[in-house]
C-alpha cells in the first residue's frame, strides 16, 4: 500500500470537499480538545486513509496517524471527532515524521494502537516478515479505512436562482458612403470689349488757308491704336461644402423577466427527539 499526502496528489484537492479545506479542523474526543489536523494522507487512487494529528494540545509534543474510519467530521463546526482516544494511545503510536516511509510494518504499528487490549499483532522488529492477524481482528482492520456514512449523513437543500445571460447578437448594418449628383450650372460675367470709333468732322474754318510742314501730302502716315476685349475661362475647383462623422452610441435599457423559484427547507418529523443548530448557533429543539 502506497500512500502520499494529499496536497501532493491533488494539489486542488479542496474542490472535492465543496472548497473546504480539512488541514487546520480541531480534533476532540468526547469535550476534550486533543489537536488538529496537520495532513492528510491518501490511497494511491486518491481515498482517504490516514488523518495526520497534532498532538500539540495535550502537550504530548508528537504526530499520529488516525485512520479515517475512525474520524467522524463536524463541517459546520470544523471539528473531527474522535471516539474513546487517550493519551496512552497517543503514546503507545509512533510518532509520524513526514519523511518516514509508511509501509505494511509501520502500518500494522499504527493499527496496534487502535486495536482492543489483548489482540494486537506485531510485525517483525527487523521488518522482514509480517504477522497475520485473525479474520476477525482483519474485519475490524478493514473498519479502520472505511467512512461510517451513519455518521457522515449529509442533506444537501437545493434553491432555485433566476440566472440572466446576455446574448449579443446582429439586428442590421448602417451603411454610410457617398454619391456625386451632377447638375448644371451657368454663371454670367460681364465682358469687356474694345471698339475704335473713327469720326470724320468738318472744321469750321475749312476754307481758310493754312501754313503746311515739310511731311505735308506724303504717304505712309498712320495712327496706331490698341484694342483689347475680355474673353471668359471658366474651371472647376472643388471644395469642402460639410463634413460627415460615423460613429456608434450605446443606448441603454433594461429587461425584465419572471419565473417562479423553489428552494428546500429542512423539515425535522418522527417519534425521537433532535436538536436542530442553525447558522447563528441557536438551539430548536424538534417536535417529538
Amino acid at each position: 500500500m502506497t500512500v502520499c499526502k494529499i496536497k501532493d496528489f491533488d494539489p486542488n484537492y479542496q474542490k472535492h470537499f465543496d472548497g473546504i479545506d480539512l488541514t487546520g479542523f480541531d480534533v476532540y474526543t468526547g469535550q476534550e480538545k486533543v489537536g488538529s489536523i496537520a495532513d492528510i494522507l491518501v490511497e494511491e487512487n486518491g481515498s482517504l486513509r490516514y488523518l495526520v494529528i497534532n498532538t500539540g494540545v495535550w502537550g504530548l509534543g508528537k504526530k499520529v496517524l488516525l485512520p479515517i474510519g475512525k474520524a467522524r467530521f463536524d463541517h459546520k463546526s470544523k471539528r473531527v471527532y474522535i471516539d474513546a482516544f487517550s493519551k496512552a494511545q497517543v503514546e503507545s503510536l509512533p510518532n509520524y515524521n513526514e519523511n518516514d516511509v509508511v509501509d505494511r510494518s509501520y502500518e500494522e504499528k499504527v493499527r496496534n494502537g487502535y486495536r482492543p487490549t489483548g489482540m494486537n499483532s506485531t510485525a517483525s522488529s527487523a521488518g522482514a516478515g509480517f504477522v497475520a492477524h485473525p479474520a476477525d481482528e482483519q474485519e475490524k482492520d478493514a473498519a479502520m479505512y472505511e467512512l461510517n456514512d451513519s455518521d457522515h449523513q449529509n442533506l444537501k437543500l437545493y434553491e432555485e436562482h433566476l440566472i440572466a445571460d446576455k446574448q449579443r447578437r446582429k439586428t442590421g448594418d448602417v451603411i454610410v458612403g457617398k454619391r456625386v449628383d451632377t447638375e448644371k450650372a451657368a454663371v454670367s460675367v460681364p465682358l469687356d470689349k474694345e471698339r475704335v470709333i473713327v469720326e470724320r468732322n468738318t472744321p469750321k474754318d475749312a476754307h481758310v488757308a493754312v501754313t503746311v510742314n515739310a511731311g505735308a501730302f506724303q504717304e505712309g502716315e498712320i495712327a496706331r491704336m490698341e484694342v483689347f476685349e475680355e474673353s471668359v475661362d471658366i474651371r472647376k475647383e472643388a471644395f469642402v461644402r460639410e463634413e460627415v462623422n460615423v460613429k456608434k452610441i450605446v443606448e441603454k435599457e433594461t429587461a425584465t423577466g419572471e419565473e417562479q423559484l423553489r428552494s428546500e427547507h429542512v423539515e425535522v418529523t418522527g417519534d425521537g427527539k433532535a436538536i436542530v443548530r442553525d447558522d447563528a448557533k441557536t438551539a430548536v429543539k424538534a417536535r417529538q
